[in-house]
């Protein structure tokens, strides 16, 4: 729109237009034209209208959550962070949170029998159940399905963090946020269908209410189901959550978050396991139906509840309080393939398993952050503490059934039922808590110190099912140290180097050793990084970064049978990312990461000094999305994902095969009476590619011949089309 006005009542009717749309939706430039004489000065306002969410494909962002550091400039962060952002979440149209582990070059995934049910680890590293993951700051359980849908983005920060968030593996930080109230209101609603036939709805409602909009409000409501990639299989997908903002006044807000997410599946393939000496084959095309049973699948629910107080004393000084409750309970009765010989032969067999049924995890946070000066010098500093206490709840019985014999070339159906389990006890409880301080001082413009330390509390107590104590162990203050030195050349790079020391639980010793069922002592990783990060003026980021890490393991020896923290994992590799907009009509995420990831002494010959299992050498992925504007709302995006030979057994005598996989996507955006809408098409896996994407060994410590492996083949070429209407 064009006006011709004085300039007085331009700039109020300017400063109207920029505060009643939200930033996303709306650009708004004001260029002075050349003044004529005894006329009023001329100006042109270009107006234009909201879109729908992706279409702008913002694919960087500029800051970092660094848990009691508080949000930060990822520029000013002395760590290895790369975020999957709404926009990457939209339009590839992700539906669970381990769709977005492949746009990270250092994550892989340990898939447990289903694509949605997985246990990350980055840099060659298993995470734990729930340490090393967290919504909104809060400790949560990892090994549960979630919807994608539910969250504004996922941020990994690769590396140790335990000087951060208390005792973890140093599998880095997960990070999930949800998202918030938003200040227009907005309704969203999204249809749309998957594979063969499982439609979905959506509906994403937010705004705010109440005097200077004091109380906002989020809506998500989902549900999905219907037959997925291969023929005679259920999908069931439900959740409503909720996510309010109440403000007591103008520095004081409180978050409650609520939600519920239940998933079902049958007739999805299985998992396959081999004994170390197998050769594996090559994966199989999962569409073939026989690889899983119609009566075979999972039951999941995830109940979660969280709430946080947010106050600002002043513009330097602010207090968190904040609290989360899950209850996370699953029912799996799973087809597993368990592969007899290097041909492909395999039995299969289906599970009611007596392990673990339902976690109860409740994690808290409380910090306070602070500025001042002393001198010359700036301080950021913080006092706080973090932690949660999770229990374990098993059946008492199982329940397991002998299928039949089939092959990876000739998959059978076979005739059968669901096992069940019964009875429940609680067969362990974990409590980790920790103190933390940190300070970042700033020595001018350029230079920079970290310093963060965190004293752990730990406990583990196990019980067997008459409900008795069978072991126990405690650990106080638990010291994990972190520093780093921080170099600004100038306001868009930087350098850094960190170096940091992270606690975590120790192992359990397995059945069948001298100290069966003893809890070892905390094991302590360490780390070395140095990186530097550059920023173009547009956003886009570039990062590279180097790291040596090291844990200790467990494994029996030999002479004695006993199990102790004998051994130690060494990884050491290079990480590059990219990220944000190359040009106006072209936005990346993507990275490589290359990677030397071993075992030290096992106790056993044959297993020492081998590549850890799982881990390739090589990974990358780009993510590229083309939006020209000259193509009035249409772009096409692509994602090219490359994982190298990893070993596939303990002995390194059998490995998983490289592979290619390529996603393509096309959308279409535009108005219909003035409300945004848009069209989305993809297709994953276009070359219908088969491989194995997942491999793992039935425990991360030391290996011994005798051990078990999974193979997990990835998905077909699937399909995903959906229909936004932004009101």
């Amino acid at each position: 729109m064009r006006f011709r006005l004085t300039e007085q009542v331009l700039l109020a009717s300017a400063a109207s237009i920029v505060f009643s749309l939200p930033a996303h939706a709306a650009e708004t430039s004001v260029q002075p034209a050349k003044p004529k004489a005894k006329t009023p000065a001329v100006e042109q306002v270009n107006v234009h209208r909201r879109v729908a969410t992706g279409t702008t494909a913002q694919y960087s962002k500029k800051t970092a959550v660094l848990g009691p550091l508080g949000d930060r400039p990822t520029l000013d962060t002395p760590f290895s962070i790369m975020t999957v952002t709404q926009d990457v979440i939209a339009n590839q149209q992700a539906r669970n949170i381990n769709d977005l582990a492949q746009y990270m070059p250092s994550v892989q995934l340990e898939e447990r029998g289903d694509p949605n049910t997985s246990r990350p680890q980055s840099r060659g590293f298993e995470a734990d159940v729930v340490s090393n993951s967290r919504i909104d700051g809060l400790n949560m359980v990892i090994t549960t399905p979630y919807a994608a849908e539910q969250f504004d983005n996922l941020q990994v920060l690769n590396g140790l963090s335990g000087a951060l968030y208390g005792p973890q593996n140093p599998a880095g930080t997960f990070s999930y946020t949800l998202k918030r109230p938003t200040d227009r209101m907005t309704e969203r609603f999204v249809a749309g269908v998957d594979s063969i036939g499982a439609p979905l709805e959506s509906l994403d409602v937010s705004g705010r209410v109440g005097r200077h909009g004091w109380f906002g409000y989020r809506l998500n409501l989902l549900n999905q189901q219907g037959e997925s990639f291969v023929a005679g299989s259920h999908l069931r997908r439900d959740m409503v959550s909720g996510d309010f903002d109440i403000h007591l006044s103008p520095r004081t807000v409180i978050q409650i978050d609520a939600s519920q997410y239940s998933f079902a599946e049958r007739g999805y393939p299985g998992q396959f396991t081999y004994k170390t000496g197998i050769q594996l084959p090559n994966a199989p095309d999962l569409s073939k139906q026989g690889y899983g049973q119609p009566y075979a699948g999972f039951n999941m629910e995830t109940n979660t509840a969280l709430a946080k107080i947010i106050h600002h004393f002043n513009d330097d000084w602010s207090l968190t309080l904040g609290g989360l409750y899950q209850n996370a309970y699953r029912q799996v009765f799973s087809v597993s393939n368990q592969l007899l010989n290097s041909a492909g032969d395999y039995t299969s067999t289906i599970s009611a398993a007596a392990t673990a049924k339902n976690f109860k995890v409740g994690s808290n946070l409380a910090y306070l952050n602070g500025r001042f000066h002393t001198g010359p010098l700036k301080h950021e500093i913080v006092i706080g503490s973090n932690g949660y206490t999770m229990g374990n709840y098993n059946p008492t019985v199982g329940q397991s059934f002998t299928l039949g014999n089939a092959s990876l070339g000739n998959p059978a159906k076979f005739s059968g039922r669901q096992p069940y389990f019964s009875g429940n006890y609680k067969s362990a409880v974990t409590t980790e808590q920790s103190l933390i301080a940190g300070d970042t001082i700033s020595l001018g413009d350029h230079w920079a110190i970290m310093g963060t330390l965190a004293w752990g509390w730990l406990s583990t107590n196990n019980y067997n099912k008459n409900n008795v104590k069978t072991d126990s162990y405690a650990r106080n203050a638990a010291f994990s140290p972190m520093t780093s030195l921080i170099y600004k050349a100038t306001r868009n790079q930087s350098a850094y180097f960190t170096w940091g020391r992270s606690i975590e639980a120790g192992p359990t010793a397995p059945d069948g050793v001298k100290n069966a069922n003893e809890t070892l002592a905390p094991l302590r990783s360490e780390e070395y990084e140095v990186g530097y990060k550059y920023q173009f003026d547009n956003g886009f980021q570039l990062n590279v970064a180097g790291f040596r890490m090291s844990r200790p393991y467990g494994y029996t020896d030999p002479t004695t049978n006993v199990f102790g923290t004998f051994g130690n994992q060494r990884n050491y590799g290079v990480e590059f990312q990219a990220a944000g907009s190359v040009t106006r009509s072209l936005s990346v995420l993507g990275g490589m990461t290359w990677m030397d990831a071993q075992l030290g002494n096992t106790g056993t010959a044959s297993t020492s000094h081998k590549e850890v299992v799982g881990v390739p050498p090589v990974q990358a992925n780009v993510l590229l999305d083309y939006h020209p504007v000259w193509a009035k709302g249409a772009a096409v995006n692509a994602s090219v994902h490359y994982m190298a030979r990893r070993a596939a057994d303990v002995k390194n005598e059998t490995f998983a095969g490289s592979y290619v996989t390529l996603d393509l996507g096309a959308r279409y955006a535009t108005h219909v009476y003035k409300e945004p809408i848009v069209f989305r098409f993809g297709v994953n896996n276009v070359t219908n590619q088969s491989y194995w994407a997942s491999v793992y060994p039935n425990t991360i410590n030391g290996g011994t011949g005798t051990a078990t492996n999974s193979a997990v083949a990835g998905l077909p070429r699937t399909y995903h089309f959906t229909m936004e209407i932004d009101f």
